[in-house]
């Protein structure tokens, strides 16, 4: 795939969507591919988000019901995935992300 290709775009367009979430809110992988140039499923978020950039608050996206879905993969991520989010502030009820209290809109 070259830095020209559709996907490259929208990768491009994903990690400023993703720079854009405010510190103490969070999004749905869902929510940002919808907001994408060209709109693709959460899955594909999920899976580009190994891509992601140097600096990227990748731990404000989260499943659209808040639970944290990296834990799957590679559980210390999950770990410090919540440690990151309620050091900013955003509320937890047991292991998911109350979403109403916390929910950017990428668009």
């Amino acid at each position: 795939m070259t830095d020209e290709s559709p996907g490259a775009t929208n990768k491009e367009a994903l990690w400023a969507l993703i720079f854009a979430i405010p510190h103490g809110k969070c999004t749905s992988y869902g929510r940002l591919g919808q907001a994408l140039p060209k709109p693709v499923s959460g899955f594909l978020v999920g899976h580009w988000m190994f891509q992601a950039p140097e600096g990227l608050p990748w731990w404000r996206v989260v499943s659209k019901d808040g639970s944290l879905p990296i834990d799957k993969l590679a559980p210390h991520l999950a770990i410090e995935q919540r440690q990151l989010l309620e050091h900013e502030g955003v509320a937890f009820e047991g292991d998911r992300v109350k979403m109403a209290e916390c929910l950017h809109e990428p668009f």
